[in-house]
């Protein structure tokens, strides 16, 4: 794994570590994807984005330029998110740190799962992860960005 590689690993884990929220409800849910919706039409970016709480879907849209395949994709992605706790880019970033491949080394089927970026777990403080929000139809690494972007937001809008 090349230095670039391993920096990026540390750096998706450091924001792994920090975007921990107080709290996240479905008013909440709306709040995010809203915004997230916003800054996306505004940057005209071709995504669809989706917010789950539990196994229930609480918030989803998609943008022009989007199709049925970012939806594909966004549903794999946080398969993986929720499979693993933790962001689908690294976890797709750490099977490749130790010079493996997810799709033949993770022994779970690539067709229901994807490690690629744009999907992140929704984690509560003391509680654990209750959720996901993900993008999909950027680069996997903008797809990633993009989210932590507006998850990092999320608490300083709280006041």
């Amino acid at each position: 794994m090349s230095e670039a590689a391993r920096d990026t690993l540390a750096r998706v884990e450091r924001e792994e570590a920090e975007l921990v929220l107080p709290r996240f409800d479905l008013s909440d849910a709306w709040t995010l994807g809203s915004r997230m919706r916003e800054a996306a039409a505004s940057a005209r970016l071709p995504i669809v984005i989706g917010i789950t709480l539990g196994e229930a879907r609480v918030f989803h849209t998609a943008l022009p330029g989007s199709s049925a395949d970012n939806d594909g994709w966004l549903e794999r992605k946080t398969r993986v998110a929720r499979r693993y706790g933790r962001s689908s880019y690294g976890v797709g970033l750490s099977f490749r740190a130790v010079g493996k491949d997810f799709d033949g080394d993770a022994r779970l089927d690539p067709v229901l799962y994807a490690a690629h970026g744009g999907v992140f777990p929704i984690t509560i403080e003391g509680v654990g992860v209750v959720g996901t929000v993900g993008v999909s139809g950027l680069p996997q690494a903008d797809d990633h960005a993009f989210v932590v972007e507006h998850l990092r937001a999320l608490p300083a809008e709280w006041g």
